[in-house]
């Protein structure tokens, strides 16, 4: 069950995950070799580590000294850098003794480029507090390849001088590197340049525009670099780098993680969020390194768990298999092996069901919904416009088959992941039609020439034109409009929402803003839903969908007086990228073969989301590869603790406010 403590701020109760005071967790710990500390989410732990920083700049400067940090770039930092600005603002943090040397850049870079580190730090940092100019520095993207050996040497050299790393701030890799120093890199290597891996380079490809105008190389410190600094922290947010972050505090010290290298670090700190600290074993099964409550959500965790790592179905465990891994006192709070069995064999059967909107006419005791009001206005939220298809496109369907009344918010115009070519041959397009049929429209046809001239010119280090992310827009628009004509909804009930927060042309976009909030409750109160379902995609601090769905639960958290929304139920699905854990898992629904093929097709009517995607990520498979090999595992987990054998299942979680 998620719970609005879990996913807002909420004074007057603690958050799963952190102390009374919004701390860390801690716990009795064996496996991990790292100190770590796990947030509840991003913003909290930001906040931490932005205060170590701060106090540490005003010792220095108490001391007359200067505060010499390591910093970082990427999507992890960047609510530290917000909150150390704030400091500045609000508190009069005082920069004027730090000097600053970053991690890395890419190679070769420009420094005005979008993508340029040195730009990022401008924009996220330097240009919004009182460091002096010339006490920064990062890497040179620029120089011939004759004399980065030089520069590296003399980068080391600066960072001597000024007296050594106070305090080295990091992000990790989905292959583990830190900095840019990928799986191979040895743990006395020094400032290079270096070959990037493939999936760093897939992981960045979605600042550049697709992998073939990734840069391969970058300028880096090396291991032995970051482990000069006298202090390192390192943070992570979200599922993805779940794995390995386990790995790297609790695996082998090896180059292959080259985070494990942290582990010989004097004082080293790994700073998570709950995403990112899934895998470890703390988390992952909590009742092997200390006592635990075991209430009804430990129970079907630690059921679950057990079922699937020993391959047998639920009712087939037995006592010898409770105690032999670390759960006699789960049997000894509720007996035998044979009760707690059932118990949750029965949970999780009596999440599956074929009515998401409920059955009508009957017993709903035992059913995830009401079978009351029998025809129900559904509102879905798609954070992009393809967001409600790929995810639940069989829920989608199964709740227009069975006579509710379906809504779509969109609540993003999704007009970044268009490639060029496809807008120009949009725009191309229009302009050709209308001279062909003689429609005169000078604004129009304006609009869509000036968006063609400036994809032909435009470099890649240039953001996209107001006219050319309005044709992508509008591309992403047909391609909703023909999915809900697919679906059998009428496209009335599609609307598009366009919230501002997007709209920056870049991947970075603005935080969520008090307008987005109010279009939000907007649609909310026009449908007067007794459905609502959204994304909950809550790794990522950054990620729109993240963004998203603090804009619908802050939207419904202020209309919960309202009387529509006492009639209101929550949904939550995931996106392409992963499947709420088993025991969490509240609604499940089936789909048959023909159900899944359905489906398919109505994801490949976004076409301008096929055939090499624009924001492919690590993952090379097609978005509606992702969803059917989720929804098939899904599936297959049911199955595999006993339950009944379907082709595909989509999951949902209900919020509770």
């Amino acid at each position: 069950m998620i719970t609005e403590s879990t996913l807002l701020d909420n004074p007057d109760g603690q958050l799963p995950g952190t102390t009374p005071t919004g701390g860390p967790i801690q716990a009795a710990i064996t496996y991990e070799k790292i100190p770590t500390h796990i947030y509840a989410d991003a913003k909290d732990a930001s906040r931490a580590v932005a205060q170590e920083i701060a106090d540490l700049i005003r010792q220095k400067q108490s001391e007359g000294k200067p505060c010499v940090l390591g910093l970082a770039t990427g999507s992890s930092p960047k609510t530290v850098y917000a909150e150390l600005i704030r400091m500045h603002r609000e508190e009069g943090l005082s920069f004027h003794n730090v000097v600053s040397f970053n991690l890395d850049e890419y190679y070769p870079m420009e420094p005005d480029s979008l993508q340029s580190y040195w730009r990022f730090m401008r924009e996220q940092l330097f240009d919004h507090v009182d460091i002096p100019a010339g006490n920064y520095h990062v890497p040179d993207g620029t120089l011939r390849t004759d004399k980065v050996a030089e520069f590296t040497k003399e980068y080391e050299a600066e960072i001597e001088a000024a007296g050594g790393l106070d305090f080295q701030l990091l992000g990790i890799g989905g292959n583990g590197h830190i900095g840019f120093n990928e799986p191979g890199s040895l743990i006395n290597s020094h400032t290079r340049l270096m070959m990037l891996d493939n999936s760093t380079r897939a992981a960045a490809s979605v600042d550049f525009g697709g992998l073939p105008k990734t840069p391969r190389k970058a300028i880096t410190m090396g291991v032995s670099s970051i482990l000069g600094a006298r202090r390192v922290v390192l943070l992570a947010w979200g599922e993805r780098k779940a794995p390995v972050i386990r790995g790297a505090v609790e695996g082998l010290v090896t180059e292959l993680n080259p985070a494990s290298y942290l582990q010989t670090h004097p004082n080293a700190l790994f700073v998570i969020d709950e995403a990112a600290a899934s895998e470890l074993t703390r988390m992952k099964t909590p009742w092997l390194v200390d006592s635990v409550v075991w209430d009804n959500k430990m129970k079907k965790k630690a059921v679950t768990y057990l079922s699937l790592t020993l391959g047998k179905p639920v009712l087939k465990l037995t006592d010898r298999d409770y105690n032999d891994n670390g759960m006699s006192d789960l049997l000894a709070q509720y007996g035998q092996a044979y009760d707690i069995n059932i118990d949750v064999f029965n949970q999780l059967q009596h999440t599956i069901t074929g009515w998401p909107g409920g059955k009508p006419n009957a017993d709903d005791t035992n059913r995830p919904e009401r079978a009351l009001p029998a025809h129900k206005r559904c509102l879905i939220f798609s954070p992009h416009p393809d967001d409600d298809i790929i995810s639940m496109g069989g829920t989608f369907q199964r709740l227009r088959d069975q006579g509710h009344e379906v809504h779509i918010g969109y609540q993003t115009s999704g007009n970044i992941a268009v490639a060029d070519d496809e807008a120009l041959r949009f725009a191309d397009y229009v302009v050709d039609f209308n001279t062909k049929f003689g429609i005169k429209s000078p604004e129009a046809t304006r609009i869509f020439q000036d968006a063609a001239a400036s994809l032909r010119e435009k470099k890649d280090s240039e953001m996209d034109t107001a006219e050319v992310r309005y044709v992508k827009g509008l591309i992403r628009m047909g391609e909703a409009k023909s999915t809900c004509r697919f679906v059998g909804i009428p496209v009335e009930n599609a609307h598009f929402m366009n919230m501002p927060f997007y709209e920056t042309g870049k991947v970075a976009k603005k935080p969520l803003s008090e307008e987005d909030i109010k279009i939000t409750m907007a649609l909310i109160e026009e449908v007067k839903p007794h459905q609502i379902y959204a994304a909950g995609d809550l790794a990522d601090p950054h990620g729109t969908h993240k963004v998203c769905l603090d804009a619908i639960l802050e939207s419904v958290r202020r209309l919960k007086h309202k009387n529509f929304m006492k009639d209101c139920w929550v949904w939550l699905y995931r996106g392409a990228w992963a499947e709420w854990d088993i025991h969490e898992i509240e609604m499940a629904v089936p789909m048959s073969p023909d159900q899944v093929m359905k489906k398919r097709l109505g994801i490949f009517k976004h076409q301008s989301q096929k055939d090499g995607v624009v924001y492919q990520g690590t993952d090379s498979r097609e978005f509606w590869q992702r969803a059917e090999e989720r929804n098939s595992a899904t599936a297959g987990l049911y199955n595999r603790l006993g339950l009944a054998e379907y082709e595909a299942m989509e999951a949902f979680v209900r919020w509770r406010f």
